[in-house]
């Protein structure tokens, strides 16, 4: 299901630290007037349920998506230490893409009596099971990424359907005039990955009686492998020279979507979707050979994640309600508090003003000497 409300327009970026800036002075505002409302000009005191030394315990999925590593953890982990003056820690675990291992590394967190868990599920469905025992030993979980179901006290992430739209509008801007007759070929994410299906859909109302979708694979884990072998069979069904575009949901596909595509013999790449931003994403836009990705700020969400946590374990519930004003309903429950953060097209006209305008990474990071000349051509330099 999509979320209740709209997600909030894309919002400009100029610097790393002034987004941050600008989210603090806006968090505080609102909760500042909250408290005065809430209580009648006193302060909030509610922070002393806890206190700064805390324990936040993270599960991250897999180590294939760059971004878990690179960004999300080291991320949350320094706002976690930002917002209890240094005091509070994160546990952190990769399940490195088993179900079953991240299911151990959740009782794990239970056992050590963490005292919140974000946990970014690998299936929705059977994590149910770890978030019910967790609230049962009365720690909170938040949902991180991708929507859990259970019994779960908040859910950070961007309007999946929305990425997934992006996505579709992208091919059909790509393709113009020609749409009606360009034969598609659709590679989806996990089954078991409850922001597939909101990708799928959002792309499907995108695509959906505009193209000719000629092959829809799923993907199982997300794994590279899987797609490349995909494609492969979508190149002997449709024909190389019919392919007209090929929805990849993520970047980690596309590439291997890519290369099943030059393997095959084309010359000239189709446009490829994805999402994530990877370094390599980027490098493969810079040279045309990927047409876009969905940047998602890893910043906006993961230090939000961080003060949604911190504010859940001590008590602090008007910047907890002031942080999560969206709501989303999973299967097994409604109503669930929420904070969706923006998402933008990332193409080779707005590499500045996203990635490298965020931090993300360096002019010198993308334009390394196999890149230096595509670089300079769309004139990063």
């Amino acid at each position: 299901m999509p979320p209740h409300r709209k997600a909030p327009p894309v919002i400009p970026r100029n610097t790393r630290q002034a987004t941050v800036r600008r989210i603090s002075i806006a968090l505080a505002v609102s909760v500042s007037a909250l408290s005065l409302a809430a209580c009648g000009g006193g302060s909030d005191d509610a922070a002393a349920k806890k206190g700064n030394d805390i324990t936040v315990g993270l599960l991250l999925p897999d180590r294939d998506t760059a971004r878990f590593e690179k960004f999300d953890y080291p991320l949350i982990k320094e706002e976690v230490a930002s917002l209890t003056e240094n005091k509070g820690k994160v546990r952190y675990a990769n399940a490195e893409a088993s179900v079953a291992r991240q299911s151990e590394q959740f009782q794990k967190m239970i056992d050590d009596k963490v005292d919140v868990i974000l946990v970014d599920a690998l299936n929705s469905k059977s994590i149910a099971t770890d978030v019910r025992k967790a609230k049962d030993a009365g720690i909170p979980v938040i949902a991180y990424d991708r929507l859990a179901e259970g019994p779960i006290d908040a859910y950070v992430s961007h309007d999946n359907e929305l990425v997934g739209q992006v996505q579709g509008r992208a091919i059909m801007g790509e393709l113009g005039d020609k749409a009606q007759k360009s034969k598609v070929v659709m590679m989806n994410g996990d089954p078991a990955d409850p922001n597939t299906a909101r990708f799928k859909d959002g792309a499907l109302s995108e695509l959906q009686g505009q193209v000719d979708i000629v092959a829809q694979y799923d993907t199982k884990e997300w794994k590279p492998a899987i797609a490349k072998a995909n494609m492969k069979k979508a190149i002997q069904k449709v024909g190389l020279n019919n392919i007209a575009a090929v929805y990849s949901a993520n970047d980690g596909m596309a590439g291997a979507v890519i290369e099943a595509l030059r393997e095959a013999g084309a010359t000239r790449m189709p446009p490829v979707t994805g999402q994530d931003a990877n370094l390599d994403a980027v490098q493969r836009i810079v040279s045309g050979e990927q047409y876009m990705t969905v940047y998602k700020s890893f910043l906006l969400e993961a230090t939000n994640a961080a003060k949604i946590a911190v504010a859940k374990v001590q008590g602090r519930d008007i910047e907890f309600a002031a942080l999560t004003r969206e709501t989303v309903d999973s299967p097994t429950q409604k109503n669930i508090p929420a904070m969706l953060v923006p998402v933008v097209a990332l193409t080779k006209d707005n590499i500045k003003d996203t990635v490298i305008t965020d931090g993300v990474y360096t002019i010198k990071d993308i334009c390394t000497p196999k890149y230096k000349a595509d670089c300079a051509a769309i004139g990063l330099e």
